[in-house]
Parts: C-alpha cells; sequence; structure tokens
C-alpha cells in the first residue's frame, strides 16, 4: 500500500481536529500540577487519562510509577508501544503530562483550568507545555492509522515541571522498551505560530551559592563606615567583574557557543523587549547576534541574595552577604567545567580581600543537534510541507537536562526536539495558551515526519 500523500494527511488531520482540540481540553481540566506531590491521586488519574487516550489511537499504554533514587516512590509515567514491524526503524515519542501551577489565577484572564477559546488560540494551564505535545502525538497516530510504518514507543512523563528526579532511573530500567532509531521531544516551540523549526540545542545550567564576609559581627555605620566596606556591596563589586564593559560574561574557562548549524535570521530586538518587559532606555547586554546571547552563549542571574529588607533597618555595616548564582552554559560545555572555572574566578577576585566561600551547586549539560542527520532533513521537509513555509530553526535559552541524558543512554538514536509552543504561548507564564491553527500544522508535520521515516 502506498504511503497517504501530504494532503491525504492533511484531510485526515482536519477531519480528527475537533477530537484533538476535545482531548487537549480534558487534559487542562485534570489540574495535574506536579508540584502539589508526584505520587499524588491527581498525577495518577492525569497519566491514566494519557495512557486511555493513547490506547485510542493504537498504543499498547500503560501507567507505571517510577522510583527516585533513594527508592522512594516517584512519577506516575506513562509508557506503551505500538510494533508494526520488527524490522522496521522505531520511534520514541515523547512529551510530559504534568503542569505548572498557577500561583495567582486573579493573573489569568480565563480560568486556567477551564480550556477557553479566544480568537484562534486555545487559553489554561498545560494547553502548551505540555498537553500539545501529548495532542500532536495522539493526532499524528490517528492520521497515519494502519499506513504507520514505523514502530512506535511512547513515554509521557509525569514530573518534568519538578526537574525530573526520577527520570534517568527510570529510563535506566526500561531501556530495553525505550531503545528507538529516532526520539522524538515534542516539548519546545516554533518560531512562531505560523513558522515551525527545529530546536537545534539548548543551553546547560549550573549553580553556585557564594558568601562574601568582611566581618565577624555587624558593627555601626557611623563608627565604621568608610574604610570597611559592607558585605553587600563587596557582593555587588564582585558580580559586576565577572562582566566586561559591554556585558559580556568574562570569566577564563567558560566557553560561548555560536548557534548551532548556522544563523538563518537573527532575533527580533524589539520582539524580545516587548516579550520580556524591558524599560526603555535599558541596552541590551553584550556583542554578538543576539539569537547567540539567548541561546549559545553563557549567562549569568543572581537568582536569589540574603539581605537585610529595607523596612526595619538600621544603620549597620552587614558582615556576611550570601548569593546564588545560576549560569546558562554553552550547549558544548560539560556544566562541571563551567562551575569550577566560575568557583575559582570568585575565589580568586575577592574585593578588598574579602573573605568569599562558594559551594557547587547542581549541573545540567547542554544539548546540541546534529544538523546532518537523516531525521533532521526528514523533519525540516516535513515542517516545509505542512506549514506551507521553511523552517527557521532556533535554540533555546533554557535546559531541558533529560535529552542530552537520553543522547547518552541511547547515543545511537537521532534525537529531534520540536514542539507546540510559540512566542506567545506563555507557558510557566499566566495566560498560558496555544495556536489552534499551529497546532493542526504540528499535527501534520509529526504525521508526514514519521511516514518519511518509514520509507
Amino acid at each position: 500500500m502506498a504511503a497517504p500523500t501530504a494532503d491525504e494527511i492533511r484531510s485526515r488531520v482536519e477531519g480528527d481536529f475537533d477530537r484533538i482540540v476535545d482531548l487537549l481540553s480534558r487534559k487542562v481540566a485534570l489540574k495535574s500540577v506536579s508540584a502539589e506531590g508526584i505520587t499524588g491521586e491527581h498525577m495518577r488519574r492525569s497519566a491514566e487519562f494519557v495512557a486511555d487516550e493513547l490506547r485510542q489511537v493504537g498504543v499498547d499504554a500503560k501507567v507505571v510509577q517510577s522510583h527516585n533514587p533513594d527508592g522512594t516512590p516517584g512519577a506516575w509515567e506513562v509508557i506503551g508501544s505500538r510494533i508494526v514491524d520488527p524490522n522496521a526503524p522505531t520511534v520514541l515519542l515523547y512529551a510530559h503530562h504534568d503542569v505548572q501551577p498557577v500561583p495567582d489565577p486573579a493573573e489569568w484572564d480565563t480560568d486556567p483550568f477551564v480550556a477557553t477559546m479566544v480568537g484562534d488560540r486555545l487559553y489554561g494551564r498545560g494547553s502548551a507545555d505540555d498537553g500539545g505535545g501529548i495532542a500532536i502525538h495522539s493526532g499524528a497516530l490517528k492520521a497515519l492509522g494502519d499506513d504507520l510504518k514505523v514502530n512506535i514507543k511512547v513515554f509521557i512523563e509525569g514530573e518534568e515541571e519538578m526537574g525530573s528526579p526520577s527520570f534517568i532511573p527510570f529510563i535506566e530500567e526500561h531501556a530495553a522498551e525505550f531503545e528507538s532509531d529516532v526520539i522524538i521531544v515534542a516539548d519546545s516551540g516554533n518560531w512562531a505560530a505560523d513558522i515551525p523549526s527545529l530546536t537545534t540545542s539548548l543551553r546547560g545550567n549550573t549553580t553556585v551559592d557564594v558568601t562574601v564576609r568582611s566581618l565577624t559581627h555587624p558593627v555601626h555605620s557611623g563608627q565604621y563606615g568608610g574604610p570597611i566596606l559592607d558585605a553587600n556591596t563587596l557582593a555587588a563589586m564582585l558580580i559586576a567583574s565577572l562582566y566586561d564593559a559591554n556585558g559580556d560574561l568574562a570569566v577564563p574557562g567558560i566557553a560561548a557557543d555560536e548557534p548551532v548549524g548556522g544563523l538563518q535570521r537573527d532575533v527580533d530586538e524589539a520582539g524580545v523587549r516587548a516579550d520580556a518587559g524591558v524599560v526603555d532606555g535599558c541596552v541590551l547586554a553584550g556583542t554578538g547576534s543576539l539569537a547567540s546571547r539567548l541561546w549559545t552563549k553563557p549567562s549569568l542571574t543572581v537568582i536569589g541574595f540574603d539581605a537585610h529588607p529595607v523596612d526595619g533597618s538600621f544603620n549597620v555595616i552587614s558582615p556576611a552577604a550570601r548569593f546564588r548564582l545560576s549560569l546558562r552554559t554553552a550547549p558544548s560545555q560539560r556544566p562541571e567545567e563551567a562551575q569550577a572555572a566560575l568557583m575559582e574566578y570568585l575565589r580568586t577576585h575577592a574585593p578588598f580581600g574579602a573573605e568569599v566561600t562558594v559551594e557547587a551547586g547542581d549541573n545540567g549539560m547542554g544539548w546540541a543537534m546534529d544538523p546532518t542527520a537523516e531525521a533532521t532533513k526528514d523533519a525540516l521537509e516535513a515542517m516545509e510541507e505542512a506549514f506551507g513555509v521553511a523552517p527557521i530553526n532556533q535554540g533555546q535559552g533554557g535546559s531541558i537536562p533529560f535529552i542530552p541524558e537520553l543522547q547518552r543512554i541511547f547515543p545511537a538514536a537521532q534525537v529531534l526536539v520540536t514542539g507546540p509552543e510559540d512566542p506567545k504561548a506563555n507557558a510557566h507564564s499566566p495566560n498560558e495558551s496555544i495556536s489552534l491553527p499551529g497546532l493542526r500544522d504540528n499535527v501534520i508535520t509529526e504525521a508526514l515526519l514519521l511516514a518519511k521515516l518509514g520509507k
């Protein structure tokens, strides 16, 4: 039997689209917030819902509870398979069914757990991240039906938003069930709702906690101020010294990369400023393309600072200050290497001889796509056929640590990072939404890709 044409696949997806949107709407209503307990009954119900939806499109799916590295119960995971031919290529489809919490529903324009259509977008927590990924997989498998020519394995995770503490033990325990030729991770996004993208890279991440001390105890600022600087000021000096005059990170041993596969189009500065809410007059830091600064060059952020509150402050010189640095590392650099370089710099550049102690935090490796892989070429062709425009590939400045771990465990697999998000998706923020035309084209893309991989 001949493989379905692109027009046939598009027709099938459009005919099934009401079901896809209904699936997504019901998923939003489940309130699958892993921060409220990954082992909770609400997360088990979420996993069972996903497993049932996958069974309806031909996947032999089941719910399994993982275990944390210390042996305690972990997340509710969905795994499954559909084997069409033992000699055919095997594709692992990944998404996650847990969602971010909603700290303040009043910040939303709609009920965050009632899927609400506004224009051509569907609003609700998890509508994009990553209910959209689940919907894409379901829609693509339904569209191909009996025309599917690749074996399918599925892993829908239940703790991605909590940092995936049991991910590696679970994958290693089930390695035979997940072994595949191609891995499609549907947890990223497109350049725009109507312009597709493959994610070409992810930055790694490392953290350090720093304590700067100048005194053994607080002293009066009137009596000692001047020759003795407070620890907060010394900490600020140390942080500022990490950058050069252009705002580039200037720590020896911390690497910088250029966009993987070359830069097709730079990121629009006006859009970044508007989306991030950059105040007028504030100049963006760093040199080089904006894309490289956002995707592949390192960035450093003070994510915590212990200091006395303004309210209730009084005239003393603070003896110590403590802060946490989060370093996003270049995709190719081992985070432990960058962490060691950062710690060495902080210890050896103490302003005015202050005492500086540094504690190492967690590390997560970055990832870079293989632009020459056959699956990459198939994916780019599928995107252009589905969306009607050439894809613009993009890196992501954030980290998804399990992707390099997947690549480590399955080194022969070709990894593709796709996803349902776009710049308006507001994943992790109030008013999260998904473009319905974009979702449709993403479903068509994945169906076309699976068909190409089956050839």
